[in-house]
Parts: structure tokens; C-alpha cells; sequence
């Protein structure tokens, strides 16, 4: 993974210790740090299935915690925890380069990076108007 990858797993991780509401601290850092390893193992022509492959190698290693690797950035998963949703928040406020921006700026990040009418962009903005009416 690259740097700006790397400073953005590290960041959400933190973000999810700020916003942190009684769940086990050293279980959130790891869900944080490694959200997006999924990355390393892809082209880039497949980023959008980085969550699913993510998820899928850490089910193989055995950790705990795949699933919410696996949903995360998922619109309307099948499955849901409060890790998962802490994860999503903290997702959607961490710019690609680990900056700690809130939604609307993370939202503007991945149209600059995506687009608009990317399918990125469009799954982004939903999710962070569910996370805000949740």
C-alpha cells in the first residue's frame, strides 16, 4: 500500500478511538488500520472490491473482526455491528491522505479522485446520508 494509504488507515483508526463509545479500544485500532488492506492485493481497475477481498483475507487468517472489513463502505449490508458503524463514520470523515475532514470534504475528496457519476462517488454520498440519519 502507499504511503497516503497508510496514513489514511492510521488516521480512520485513530478517528474511531475519538468517536469510540465503550467498545474495546484495541479491537477498534486493528478493525481501523486494517480496513483497507484489501488494496494492496488488487488493480486498480478493481478498488471498489477492496472491502471484499480485505475482508475475505482476514476471515482466512482468522480474525475476528472480517466482517466488518468485509460491509465496510457497503450501502446496505447484510450484516451490521457497532464496530461496523463506527468504522463507516470514521471512513467517511478521513480523506485519502489521512486528513480528518468531516463528510462533506471526504465526500468532495472522492468525487475529485472518482468522479461524480462514478459508482464511487454515488455509494459514498448514500452512505454518509445514512450514517447521518442514523
Amino acid at each position: 500500500m502507499d504511503e497516503n494509504r497508510l496514513k489514511h488507515s492510521l488516521s480512520v483508526a485513530n478517528k474511531m478511538i475519538e468517536l469510540n463509545n465503550g467498545l474495546d479500544e484495541k479491537k477498534i485500532f486493528l478493525i481501523g488500520y486494517l480496513h483497507d488492506i484489501g488494496y494492496r492485493f488488487l488493480k486498480e481497475s478493481e478498488n471498489k472490491f477492496h472491502n471484499k477481498i480485505g475482508g475475505q483475507i482476514l476471515k482466512e487468517s482468522g480474525f475476528k473482526y472480517w466482517k466488518e472489513i468485509y460491509y465496510h463502505g457497503d450501502i446496505n449490508p447484510e450484516y451490521k455491528s457497532k464496530y461496523l458503524d463506527l468504522l463507516n463514520t470514521a471512513d467517511m470523515m478521513i480523506d485519502s491522505k489521512g486528513n480528518d475532514v468531516g463528510f462533506e470534504k471526504r465526500l468532495e475528496d472522492i468525487k475529485d479522485r472518482y468522479g461524480k457519476e462514478s459508482e464511487v462517488y454515488i455509494n459514498a454520498n448514500k452512505l454518509i446520508n445514512n450514517l447521518k440519519n442514523n
